[in-house]
């Protein structure tokens, strides 16, 4: 399979890098994988708050704080229970705690039920489209059915002996067509996927995101559920899609990987020479990926300094060989890094 061969090279490519040039790589994921999953379901966080606080808890970054919302720090916490106790079975108990933390303040959301499976007799639907004219893409089975789906969807995780990353794509649908809770089934749908990943992986790092990639095609995802929920009940095209967007989350990282290193090797190259803080600033930007053209307007309003500071800046670096100019003339001078780094 492509996708394990993948997996095989990225978690190869990692074993030889030490845990300072790969924990960046290790807290873009976490925290593109925090926010993502979150705003799929239109919940916008703080990516500061959520990046700090996943870096307190990976020890990664000393600058790293628990956030002070609440929800952030739930949903960090899910994450974190999912990845490292991968190997611990998935318990009713375990996914009631993981939804008390997506909503910490029950006592404001009396109209879900946190905590415990959905209740009730109202139909549970997915619904497009204005009032009277709505449209039902889904309805998900009966509240009192949902206990009973559930053990044994939670018996096929923790004891069914299928390929880790079947599984994960498998438990995926599962969960959200069972759609076990009153809100956040999507977000626990990908938390599930994460621990059967990690497991696949046999890594306890997230190197790379999969909500992200899922985000990132948001209506093809929505879409091939639908239809993955009807008719036949023949999952294939959910698979399909559900590997297609793993490879791109993997080759995303080994990209990303790749950089990283280049990265950590041009800065011990380059360790001996002088450069000042607004330099050093602006070079990790270009390696991490200067959006638009670097002028010399853009170092002074970023570093909050003169043109002509900006401009010695630049030159200095030039003269070192670490900067060259790009094509084009005057105002519309810009540069990059030399060809080599």
């Amino acid at each position: 399979m492509s996708v394990r061969y993948l997996q095989g090279r990225l978690i190869g490519i990692a074993d030889t890098l030490g845990f300072d040039v790969k924990s960046p790589v290790i807290l873009d994921a976490m925290t593109s994988d925090v926010i993502k999953s979150s705003e799929i379901e239109g919940v916008a966080l703080n990516a500061d708050d959520v990046r700090s606080s996943i870096a307190w808890q990976l020890g990664i970054d000393r600058a790293g704080v628990p956030s002070s919302d609440r929800y952030i720090e739930g949903v960090v916490e899910v994450m974190f229970d999912a990845v490292h106790h991968c190997d611990e079975p998935l318990s009713e108990g375990r996914l009631f705690g993981w939804h008390r933390a997506l909503f910490p303040s029950p006592s404001r959301l009396s109209h879900i039920t946190v905590g415990h499976w959905r209740r009730g007799d109202v139909p549970m639907q997915v619904v497009s489209g204005r009032y009277g004219r709505e449209k039902v893409h889904f309805e998900a089975p009966p509240s009192m059915v949902v206990p009973l789906m559930m053990t044994e969807l939670l018996w096929w995780i923790n004891e069914a002996d299928e390929d880790s990353v079947l599984k994960a794509a498998v438990a995926h649908l599962w969960f959200v067509t069972i759609h076990p809770f009153s809100d956040g089934n999507g977000r626990l749908a990908r938390t599930i996927t994460d621990m059967l990943l990690v497991k696949a992986d046999q890594s306890p790092y997230r190197l790379y995101s999969m909500s992200t990639q899922i985000a990132l095609a948001r209506k093809e995802y929505y879409d091939v559920l639908e239809r993955s929920q009807k008719g036949t009940l023949d999952i294939t095209e959910w698979i399909s899609w559900f590997l297609g967007r793993l490879k791109e989350a993997i080759n995303t990282s080994i990209e990303t990987i790749g950089r990283t290193l280049h990265k950590a090797t041009f800065w011990e190259s380059k360790r001996h020479v002088s450069m000042n803080e607004r330099q050093t600033k602006m070079i990790n930007m270009l390696w991490d990926g200067f959006e638009g053209k670097l002028t010399s307007t853009k170092w002074a309003k970023i570093n909050k300094c003169s043109s002509d500071t900006a401009l010695r800046d630049i030159q200095d670096l030039m003269s070192k060989g670490i900067l060259v100019r790009t094509e084009g003339g005057g105002r519309s001078t810009g540069y990059e890094l030399a060809k080599g780094y």
